[in-house]
């Protein structure tokens, strides 16, 4: 069979799985770029299997239908909303998926909370440029810090705020007070999440419902120097109303990890927005996630091959 592995944007999953095994009897390729539209289904016309690292290229309807051949993909992860599962389950094309540890987006979600309180970035830009102290940071320690989705990885965030003695409190659709109590956490109606929090760390699965769920509204409710977090999924806050605040000073800082464009673009207006920290979406991005990710997808991909596919979407 023929096999592509896509959007190994460090050209490092050679380092985390042993490839040779699929190679001895089928061509596997490695692809390192993100393409779409009519590119990618031109490049994929050939390939009876897919492996492709979540969310990085889009795999809707109209791309899934164009290519004949197809007959599975392997997906990092057990979720991943770049794949129309609807298409592919009419097509008859087989999903599989690995394990996703998750604890590295929770770490890089508390880091770039401290990055901001203590103006790490100014600070080091300031020392390599031949300054000094150019600020004073705040403490994490007695700061309120809003978790928006109290689930596994909004779980993990709260309890790394309680380790830094941060007040704690979460709102989503459907927390209850009840839910939030249990993980130790103080659950706030909407409006008093957004206005008393001085840190909000985003952990919502991406629907309909949370599509723009921080807008103008939102963002003007928080306090003039509280700071917000994305490390989930770029359209649950509104990019435009984000750029905004941050313009105007109405908002202290933000730190975005995802976007709705992936690479993004060298043109982008985030890039040149104030008060804005911008990660490559590295959230799942070490060494430890990457090696279960390759493992299992290669797991997953023998399965397939030998015609016992294991965990299926």
């Amino acid at each position: 069979m023929k096999i592509a592995l896509l959007d190994d944007w460090q050209e490092n999953a050679h380092e985390f799985a042993d490839w040779a095994r699929v190679r001895e009897g089928h061509q596997l390729d490695i692809y390192h770029d993100t393409i779409e539209g009519d590119l990618l289904i031109q490049r994929l016309q050939d390939y009876d299997v897919l492996c492709l690292m979540r969310e990085r290229t889009l795999f809707s309807a109209e791309v899934i239908n164009a290519l004949p051949n197809l007959k599975a993909i392997i997906t990092s992860g057990m979720r991943n909303a770049a794949i129309d599962l609807d298409a592919c389950k009419a097509r008859e094309i087989i999903v599989s998926g690995t394990a996703s540890p998750g604890h590295a987006t929770a770490e890089l979600a508390m880091t770039l909370i401290g990055t901001m309180a203590r103006q790490i970035i100014p600070s080091a830009n300031s020392m390599t440029q031949g300054g000094w102290q150019i600020g004073t940071g705040r403490d994490l320690r007695g700061a309120t810090l809003g978790i928006l989705g109290l689930g596994r990885l909004g779980g993990q965030v709260a309890a790394l705020g309680k380790a830094f003695g941060m007040e704690v409190q979460a709102w989503s659709q459907n927390l209850t007070p009840e839910r939030a109590a249990e993980q130790g956490v103080t659950y706030k109606d909407k409006e008093a999440f957004f206005a008393t929090s001085d840190f909000i760390s985003i952990h919502l699965k991406l629907s309909s419902r949370v599509t723009g769920l921080v807008g103008a509204e939102e963002l003007a409710w928080m306090k003039p120097d509280a700071c917000i977090v994305n490390t989930s999924r770029a359209p649950i806050i509104d990019e435009t109303a984000l750029i905004q605040a941050l313009n105007t000073g109405k908002l202290g800082g933000a730190a975005l990890d995802v976007y709705h464009h992936e690479p993004l673009p060298k043109d982008d207006a985030l890039r040149t927005t104030p008060n804005l920290i911008l990660t490559p979406h590295i959230g799942y991005v070490t060494q430890e996630t990457m090696r279960v990710f390759y493992a299992e997808t290669l797991e997953s991909l023998e399965a397939y091959l030998t015609g016992v596919p294991i965990r299926l979407l």
